[in-house]
């Protein structure tokens, strides 16, 4: 597959359905923000079209327009594709294995729970992304999909916990952002666990969207067991289940291509 550069963008109506929850929200997110990137088998008239975002990919269109070479790119990803997509991706990676996942859409309204003495719930901004930044190694992954700190600071989209010394505690933020649905993903510090912080993040945040005219969604795997049960005590409730893939380290090194114009 080929990156396509912004103008060469196909329409997102042709390939995905736009105005559902969960992950569906990634290929909006990919074209309003321009962090992640879209792909195609050939930049004219392509058969099979991929959006990639923060390790996510969605796969659309004819898998005979793809050799197993050209998945290349989305090694070690997580990927939603249709069944018919199942051979070839078994041919391009050297392990394929399937993840249950739930889509939640928020349905219930629920009250704030009260933070600890010194906590702040608020809207992050800019001057927040030193903070962010501060945040253990292993969690860089909240601000993946808006290509680091910076953008998900800057973005409106983030609601944290800070403590007085202006360190994050917890984060919510909208992790794909679409017209209709904004998914959310939530991150607490280890040493604030059980504050209830992410909780208060969770819910400062579902009202922003709903005040954007939007409905949050929440995505996550069916063992994450203190996801789900975050999910429902927000006031999210089940809507859809899926089957994603992820995908190991590449059987062939990536094919490239000159075909898209510049």
């Amino acid at each position: 597959m080929m990156q396509l550069p912004p103008h060469h963008l196909p329409a997102v109506p042709r390939w995905f359905a736009p105005g559902s929850p969960g992950p569906a929200s990634l290929p909006e997110h990919v074209t309003t923000t321009g962090v992640g990137h879209w792909w195609a088998d050939r930049a004219l008239d392509p058969r099979t079209v991929a959006v990639s975002c923060a390790g996510h990919v969605l796969l659309s269109g004819d898998p005979g327009g793809v050799a197993p070479d050209l998945l290349a790119p989305f090694a070690r990803s997580h990927v939603e594709a249709p069944a018919r997509f199942l051979p070839v991706l078994g041919a391009a990676f050297d392990r394929l294995v399937p993840d249950e996942r739930m889509v939640y859409v928020h349905r219930e309204s629920v009250p704030p729970p009260r933070t600890p003495r010194g906590v702040t719930v608020r809207r992050l901004t800019a001057s927040d992304a030193p903070a962010l930044a501060a945040l253990s190694p292993d969690s860089t992954w909240i601000h993946d999909s808006w290509g680091g700190p910076e953008g998900l600071a800057d973005s409106g989209h983030a609601w944290a916990a800070m403590d007085r010394g202006g360190h994050v505690a917890a984060v919510a933020c909208s992790y794909f952002t679409g017209q209709t649905y904004e998914d959310v993903a939530v991150l607490t510090a280890p040493e604030r666990r059980r504050e209830r912080l992410g909780l208060a993040c969770v819910t400062a945040l579902c009202a922003d969207i709903g005040a954007r005219g939007r409905t949050a969604s929440w995505s996550c795997s069916r063992d994450n067991r203190p996801s789900r049960l975050l999910a429902w005590t927000a006031g999210f409730r089940l809507h859809r289940e899926y089957v994603q893939y992820v995908t190991g380290k590449a059987l062939a090194p990536p094919r490239t291509s000159t075909d898209v114009p510049a």
